[in-house]
């Protein structure tokens, strides 16, 4: 399967995870590893984001959805 640059996209310099999705779309928390709302993740399969949170609960919640989405953004010319 080949994925658009959409879907892989470059690591942040803030990543802290990496999950892929079951298309192997990047699904990425962000942050520091800071205690507090400090952390947040997006999905670069389906657009899917949260607000902030702890890096525990980010993480928890973008694996979950990781799990579940099986979006693959590709720009449509």
């Amino acid at each position: 399967m080949k994925l658009s640059p959409h879907t892989n996209p470059p690591e942040p310099d803030n990543l802290l995870i990496r999950f892929h999705n079951q298309t192997g779309a990047a699904v990425d928390v962000t942050g520091n590893k800071q205690r507090g709302h400090s952390s947040r993740w997006h999905c670069h399969g389906c657009g899917d984001h949260s607000g902030e949170h702890g890096l525990p609960f980010a993480r928890d919640e973008a694996n979950d959805h990781a799990t579940a989405c099986r979006a693959s953004y590709h720009r449509l010319r």
